[in-house]
């Protein structure tokens, strides 16, 4: 359970796109994923289009080395580099042969729009070189998929299914999406003063255009198939 402070920097960013949010969290794809019944052809194209977030991903936490402030949080960033090559990708290989998937298949695909968008969102974080930035994209990547891989539900039974489950629960991911959380809430700026006041309003432009697009990257899974 991540812990905010009570009228915090954070709380009202999530306050500002609960909708979306909760939306997004209880989603068809989340239950299904529980139940185990998501279609193959959904859960390859979800991945697919997932895996092309990789390259960003690591792109954004290099920055944040480059940009944090302080040489802990610059040390647990590149830490979290090593973590996404020994589980996150491993995962992938073996969902994509699991479901079907060549590497033709998942090596250069055709973006779907909320994939391009939350593409852009990261790609637009790094060119930033703004460490709030960077925190509210990655808050929001890793945060909501805690919310949902905590869901109190029996599990299913094939890989597929539960190792992407397992990649966002337990206590070494809710103990790093806590330390995002943290210096998230540390660094967005305080003070009625015009800087202060237009920055707070940029993060809260952005954090709620991320998580649209976290929701509507869920749909977009289905469409093929509901159409």
């Amino acid at each position: 359970m991540i812990t905010v402070p009570a009228g915090g920097a954070v709380e009202a960013l999530r306050r500002s796109a609960d909708e979306d949010w909760a939306a997004a969290v209880g989603h068809r794809f989340v239950e299904e994923l529980f139940a185990g019944t998501v279609p193959d052809e959904v859960m390859a194209t979800y991945l697919i289009q997932d895996y092309q977030f990789f390259e960003d991903f690591l792109a954004m936490l290099g920055a944040c080395v480059a940009h944090a402030d302080r040489i802990e949080a610059k040390l647990r960033f590149a830490r979290q580099l090593g973590f996404l090559e020994a589980e996150e990708d491993s995962y992938f290989i073996r969902a994509f042969a699991e479901v079907g998937v060549s590497p033709a298949d998942y090596a250069d695909p055709v973006l779907l729009a909320p994939t391009a968008g939350f593409r852009d969102v990261m790609k637009g974080a790094v060119a930033s070189a703004s460490y709030p930035d960077l925190l509210v994209v990655l808050v929001i990547a890793e945060w909501l998929y805690l919310d949902w891989g905590e869901l109190e539900r029996e599990m299913p039974t094939r890989d597929v299914h539960v190792g992407w489950i397992d990649l966002h629960r337990g206590e070494d991911f809710a103990a790093w999406v806590q330390f995002l959380v943290d210096e998230l809430e540390r660094v967005v700026p305080r003070g009625d003063d015009a800087e202060a006041v237009a920055t707070r309003d940029r993060l809260t432009a952005l954090w709620g255009r991320a998580v649209g697009l976290e929701r509507a990257f869920f749909d977009e899974a289905y469409r093929s198939q509901d159409s």
